[in-house]
């Protein structure tokens, strides 16, 4: 039995196996005995295992697969429903074993016979359930079929589908009620009456458009642009919230924050323990903002929708939400985000080292997750956007602009990694443009070596002391947290010793003022 079990599966059963070495004796009994009886069994003992075998591989039967989730995208340690039509779209008989491809972290994949003894239609149904522990685009499937012959002499398995890619959205943790709305409120009130009584450095101008009235010519601001200017004096009551993203690479790669790219959890994601807390942060002020009917705008640190690079994002260049198609649009972006920009030399060994174990192409996986056509290339591994990586505009115009446009429409929120003192002086003036700004700064938790090297921590203690003080200096109200820090401590840090409105302070912050240095 050891013997048999040594030789190869995939061209014939024990049975086959069996029947071609019966055959061999045979052939050699009749060359020893001289019997023409025992060289015809021989002959036919041969063939029959090898016409089985070119007939599994000639006559294979094709089959129509259709999956579905249940629900379509689901959140970390959530379940989802898997269900399985298969059908044949040719004709064929006897039955078929299949089993459901699945990556690793599923456990092991289901098999089932088709057809089911409850087919009906020629259609078999199955369902099977499956829960994720971390984020990410998980490939489900393909189904792989056993063909085998009538007698049960050969094998042959092979995919009769392509898979289908199972979503997995960051859970939301749910937030206490803080004063973040501020002087905004719930319905635009505020806002509705500062445009009301407008003055000249509160108005809102926007470009000339054909049809506009003369009369709604702004000339002061037609004069600081070049170009004709009106006023937009439409009264807006939607409360609207900006969220900036930081998914730079530097930010959260540099100190004792351990960077890993997530080959082992089959996502091929780059990402941190304090980026995966900003990922949890972001999903969890977009649904505590939704369900007080904000509209929400993702943005990254330069200005670009947060989503761009997002595999997982349905539409990735789109940066405005709302309502709850909105809030489902946001969960399916942050799923697959990872960390971008210039890599560390890590990144490349780290996957260099996992090709060579002969683990598959995670790289190659990652490209076919990207959507066909985008203008989104590989920088070091990951996916980039052109244009976006210089570490010198960070919190540059095109973020204030974007910023400028909405102005005072609501809060401004910045869910930061690991700022420079430069960084940090960019970003102080943004707040100018929120009703009120908040910004959560996770930073790197104080490591075993630091503690032993007293001139590094507090060196690092003074950096992070200075880039808080810049931001609250520039009118943010800025809280520092370490990716072991409760999302609602961090939340509730807001209104500790009263609600800080930033309002007040970033009426007098306007972009090029000085901040303190």
């Amino acid at each position: 039995m050891a013997l048999v079990d040594r030789l190869p599966k995939h061209l014939f059963t024990s049975r086959g196996w069996g029947l071609l070495a019966a055959g061999v004796l045979s052939l050699v009994c009749a060359y020893i005995m001289g019997r023409r009886d025992l060289l015809t069994l021989a002959v036919f003992l041969l063939i029959l295992p090898l016409v089985a075998l070119a007939g599994v591989r000639v006559l294979k039967p094709k089959f129509q697969v259709y999956r579905e989730f249940n629900p379509s995208t689901v959140e970390t340690s959530t379940a989802t429903t898997v269900r399985l039509a298969v059908a044949r779209s040719t004709f064929s008989t006897g039955h078929v074993i299949m089993e459901e491809q699945l990556p690793p972290r599923f456990g092991d994949p289901p098999a089932f016979r088709f057809p089911a003894r409850t087919a009906t239609g020629g259609t078999s149904r199955y369902e099977y359930h499956l829960r994720s522990g971390k984020r990410g685009q998980f490939r489900i499937g393909p189904v792989t079929a056993e063909f085998s012959d009538p007698f049960g002499l050969s094998l042959r398995r092979h995919a009769i589908d392509d898979g289908d890619l199972l979503t997995v959205t960051p859970a939301a943790v749910e937030l206490p009620v803080t004063g973040l709305a501020g002087a905004r409120g719930n319905d635009g009130v505020t806002a509705t009456r500062i445009r009301a009584n407008p003055s000249d450095d509160d108005i809102m101008t926007r470009e000339y458009r054909h049809g506009d009235p003369m009369r709604r010519v702004h000339w002061p601001a037609t004069a600081r642009h070049g170009q004709l200017m009106v006023r937009q004096e439409e009264s807006v009551t939607t409360p609207e919230a900006t969220i900036i993203l930081d998914q730079r690479f530097a930010a959260f790669a540099s100190g004792s924050s351990s960077v890993f790219s997530s080959h082992d959890d089959d996502s091929d994601l780059v990402t941190s323990p304090n980026f995966e807390w900003v990922v949890t942060a972001a999903m969890s002020i977009s649904a505590h903002l939704a369900e007080r009917n904000y509209s929400l705008r993702v943005l990254d640190a330069f200005g670009s929708p947060a989503f761009i690079r997002s595999p997982s994002a349905p539409d990735p260049g789109v940066e405005e939400f709302s309502g709850v198609a909105g809030l489902h649009a946001i969960a399916e972006g942050l799923a697959a985000i990872e960390l971008s920009g210039p890599k560390h030399h890590w990144v490349d060994h780290h996957r260099a080292e996992h090709h060579r174990t002969g683990e598959g192409s995670p790289e190659h996986e990652q490209r076919s997750r990207e959507p066909s056509g985008s203008t989104v290339h590989r920088l070091n591994g990951a996916a980039e956007v052109p244009g976006q990586e210089n570490v010198d505009s960070v919190f540059d115009d095109r973020l204030m602009d974007k910023l400028a446009a909405h102005r005072l429409r609501g809060p401004l929120l910045a869910l930061l990694g690991n700022l420079t003192l430069a960084e940090a002086k960019a970003l102080a003036p943004a707040a100018g443009y929120g009703a009120n700004a908040f910004a959560i700064v996770v930073t790197d938790p104080q490591s075993n070596n630091e503690s032993r090297n007293p001139d590094s921590r507090n060196h690092d203690s003074r950096n992070k002391d200075d880039v808080l003080e810049t931001l609250r200096q520039g009118g943010w109200k800025a809280v520092s947290v370490t990716s072991k820090t409760p999302l609602t401590a961090a939340w509730s840090g807001f209104d500790e010793g009263g609600i800080v409105l930033a309002a007040s302070a970033a009426m007098d912050v306007r972009r090029g003022a000085a901040v303190p240095r």
